[in-house]
């Protein structure tokens, strides 16, 4: 009773300081904590109780658990409802996209194994509160993909009115500060010998840090990335730096050991492909949508409810090797979750005289987390071209639903790449930034020069 009073507390005060510069009208933003969650999602479950209500996620680790131990599935006793596979995928295609259906349809034995649904999202107070300012001040201009104004450490469009507005929750949603990360990308084989590229990575939200105490403080920073390839032996040493901005496209930097030098990346973005990435994955595709958003217009289609990775503690588990959780054709069934959730579906569709391989994208983002869980991608013959799903899990130590492992089918060329899988490698601190174990001068071209000549 006395976190609701505190919340409603907050709420109310954000409320008051923000209303000269409402986003949404007065009536909308005070559905915030009533029949909507803090977050914007709808509180209430489904009609068919297939979708139960939230009731505040989880926001604390289990008893006795550390951050060096194993993560716990809170839902390990759960079992299977029942499985869609191309036997009955017509059955359940209301609630699919039209990707999961062309991958259930076209890779023999592909199945989605369906769970009870759990709303375990949950974070704290304080974010709670400035998704409620964000409702009021947070503001897009020039034809909506430009970021002009928010508060930091919440939701930006907690009542979104528009697609850009949605990809932009997804964008910066709440994770973590910043974070050290360690993973391998991993490039499928007909063989299944996939090849593998193991790196480290430092990734920081100026917004979000705990630092910034206004919106011009970021200076129209979205993000900053360093990511060093760790192996194989031949790529060892690599690095690449990138700033992605809220008004314009990124900036990039490359180093090679071999020439021992950096050097500005001229195209590090949109359709670009990522370098050394087997051209199976775009730069903009990276995580699941990242960049700028210029090139196309962003329809809100509404909601849907659909089959989405959740909970997907199976997958993450370090006590398994790659090999057996990346199998030939798709990532081993049996460790994949999947379980009902409301989505916001977004419709991404090419401006005319603009260019991209991918002139439409249908994007589907968990209304409980703002994570883009699932895109679909078309060609321009309007056939589905890659298929993209993420994970979703609960880090209690932030609190919030964090995601990192993601897959990319490519149905044209019948490969996949498996992106940020984390099972053979030390866990990812997800509290780096906010505990100051990352360097903010890190980031430079000067300091990637300094770290390659070591």
């Amino acid at each position: 009773m006395k976190a609701k009073t505190k919340l409603c507390a907050a709420l109310a005060l954000a409320f008051a300081c923000g209303a000269a510069a409402a986003a949404v009208p007065e009536a909308e933003a005070a559905r915030l904590g009533k029949d909507l969650t803090p977050m914007g999602a709808e509180k209430a479950g489904n009609k068919d109780g297939t979708i139960p209500a939230w009731t505040g996620g989880i926001t604390k680790a289990p008893a006795g658990w550390k951050l060096s131990d194993p993560r716990v599935d809170p839902y390990k006793d759960d079992k299977v409802l029942f499985s869609i596979d191309a036997s009955n995928v017509d059955k359940y295609k209301d609630k699919l996209s039209e990707g999961q259906q062309t991958l259930i349809r076209t890779l023999p034995g592909y199945r989605m194994d369906v769970y009870p649904t759990h709303r375990s999202c949950g974070y704290s107070d304080s974010v709670y509160q400035r998704s409620a300012e964000n409702a009021r001040v947070a503001k897009l201009v020039d034809g909506g993909w430009q970021l002009e104004n928010a508060v930091g450490g919440g939701v930006l469009f907690p009542i979104p009115k528009n697609g850009a507005e949605a990809v932009w929750n997804h964008k910066l949603r709440i994770q973590s500060e910043g974070r050290i990360e360690h993973y391998s990308t991993l490039f499928s084989s007909k063989s299944g010998d996939f090849s593998q590229l193991a790196q480290n990575q430092w990734v920081v939200y100026p917004l979000h840090e705990q630092s910034t105490k206004s919106f011009d403080d970021v200076k129209k920073s979205e993000a900053k990335i360093l990511n060093e390839v760790v192996s194989p032996a031949a790529r060892a040493g690599e690095m690449i730096l990138v700033h992605w901005f809220m008004d314009r496209g990124s900036d990039a930097w490359l180093y090679f050991p071999g020439q021992r030098r950096v050097r500005r990346a001229p195209s590090f973005a949109y359709d670009n492909p990522v370098p050394g990435y087997e051209n199976l994955e775009t730069v903009d595709q990276y995580p699941m949508y990242a960049g700028a958003m210029d090139r196309y217009d962003w329809k809100l289609v509404g909601k849907k409810e659909i089959y989405v990775p959740y909970n997907s503690w199976k997958l993450i588990d370090k006590s398994r090797k790659y090999k057996d959780i990346y199998l030939p054709d798709y990532v081993n069934r049996d460790l994949m979750r999947y379980e009902l959730h409301r989505v916001w579906v977004v419709e991404a569709t090419l401006k005319e005289g603009m260019r991209h391989i991918f002139p439409r994208r249908v994007m589907f983002i968990d209304e409980d987390s703002w994570t883009l869980l699932l895109t679909d991608l078309y060609d321009a013959q309007g056939k589905v071209w890659r298929v993209q799903e993420a994970s979703l899990w609960v880090a209690p130590e932030i609190p919030a639903c964090v995601s990192q492992e993601f897959v990319g089918y490519d149905l044209n060329v019948g490969r996949y790449i498996a992106e940020t899988a984390t099972q053979e490698h030390p866990p990812t601190d997800w509290l780096a930034g906010r505990e100051g174990r990352i360097n903010p001068n890190m980031f430079s071209p000067d300091e990637l020069r300094r770290r390659g000549e070591r």
